[in-house]
């Protein structure tokens, strides 16, 4: 009989070394461990906590990453760590990890090779963790869609650093690594299913991206970008010329864009205050239609049913087995701390008693169809049966 385990443990112990054992001897849960997803607090030390891990689960492939909060079954968390251990003969998994430092696009293309160790299972995705403070996230995603094709879907999140926006960390097996991209092909004899939805509404008329350049908006409707942006929304005196205030209320009030795919959402970042322009965390196209948005804790919580539901629509009827989440800071931001409590405890009673992990993230990723796939402010729920 083949067989397949998901189990989920969770620790916020001071000791970083700790608090990696007790979360990996939670998750542990049954023989033959084919994985590791370690979702830590960047204010833990990333050597001891990976220390930790080894010390329980020796030579089991692992990837993982620093985070803007963590997600596990029994709610939400800002300083400590999720480990999600998945195995048995009915799960293949192969690893990799590649810098960022010849180009993003390069790096998704490179960590994206290992798919080809696991070409004989039926059903299979690639997780990426990546580097939320990089660059245009969607060359990653470009770089690996050129490896795996339209054959194998692509799921995962941005690395966080709880919203100082420094730096973030990225794991792989024992190294610890930055400005990197970090994968795990998963291959299943069961179904793998993924939801994507996130929740915002479109605020005012549209207007035409006058100038930009990559991840920067100069100009909208021929106006300074920042300017159209604080006028528009009646955005407080304080976000006006603070940078720490304007990211607070930029959380809540990103760009939606049309693409072939449909919509799309982007976070706005940072401003520059000097030459009045807009940094995004993904490329924002000159030429394109733009249009500012809002949500409210209903619209959100509302996305959140929609992912779980879309992704347990193709187990093919199966139990699930786990959810890992991969879920906006900006939908946090919204929601609040009561409304996060509830958002994950809707996630568990979709997953129907089946372990909860993920992470609060600067970005998500789930290409199922096209060659886009990188989101912002969007939850994203991959199912395994």
């Amino acid at each position: 009989m083949i067989s397949r385990w998901v189990g989920v443990g969770s620790a916020s112990l001071p000791d970083a070394k700790a608090a990696g054992a007790a979360a990996t001897e939670d998750a542990l849960r049954s023989p033959d461990p084919r994985l590791l997803l370690v979702f830590s607090s960047e204010s833990y030390d990333p050597k001891a906590l990976l220390e930790g891990i080894e010390a329980v689960a020796p030579e089991v492939e692992l990837i993982g990453c620093t985070t803007a909060g963590e997600i596990a079954g029994s709610g939400p968390g800002d300083a400590g760590v999720v480990v999600l251990a998945l195995g048995g003969d009915g799960f293949s998994v192969a690893t990799s990890a590649s810098a960022v430092h010849d180009g993003l696009r390069s790096a998704g293309a490179a960590v994206a090779s290992c798919a080809s160790k696991v070409s004989d299972s039926p059903h299979r995705a690639l997780l990426l963790l990546t580097d939320g403070l990089a660059g245009d996230q969607q060359e990653i995603v470009r770089g690996a869609y050129s490896v795996v094709g339209a054959e194998i879907p692509l799921v995962g999140g941005c690395a966080g650093d709880g919203l100082k926006m420094e730096a973030t960390l990225q794991f792989h097996g024992a190294d610890v690594l930055s400005h990197s991209v970090v994968a795990a092909v998963l291959g299943s004899e069961a179904p793998l299913g993924i939801g994507v939805h996130h929740g915002w509404r479109r605020v005012g008329e549209p207007m035409l991206v006058s100038s930009s350049d990559a991840n920067r908006v100069f100009l909208l409707d021929d106006e300074p970008a920042l300017d159209v942006y604080l006028r528009r929304l009646y955005a407080p005196d304080e976000a006006r010329n603070d940078a720490g205030a304007f990211t607070r209320f930029a959380l809540t009030h990103p760009l939606g864009l049309s693409r072939r795919s449909g919509e799309e959402v982007r976070f706005v970042a940072g401003a520059d205050f000097a030459d009045r322009s807009l940094t995004c965390v993904a490329h924002v196209p000159q030429g394109g239609l733009t249009w500012f948005m809002e949500g409210d804790a209903a619209s959100v919580m509302a996305a959140t049913d929609a992912a779980c539901l879309d992704a347990l629509g193709q187990l093919q009827g199966a139990p699930p087995l786990g959810f890992v989440a991969f879920d906006c800071i900006a939908r946090r931001g919204v929601l609040g701390a009561p409304g996060i409590t509830e958002e994950v405890t809707r996630i568990a009673e979709h997953a129907r008693g089946a372990p909860v992990a993920g992470f609060y993230t600067y970005g998500e990723i789930a290409r199922t169809q096209g060659t886009g796939g990188f989101h912002n402010q969007t939850l994203v729920v991959l199912a395994l049966a």
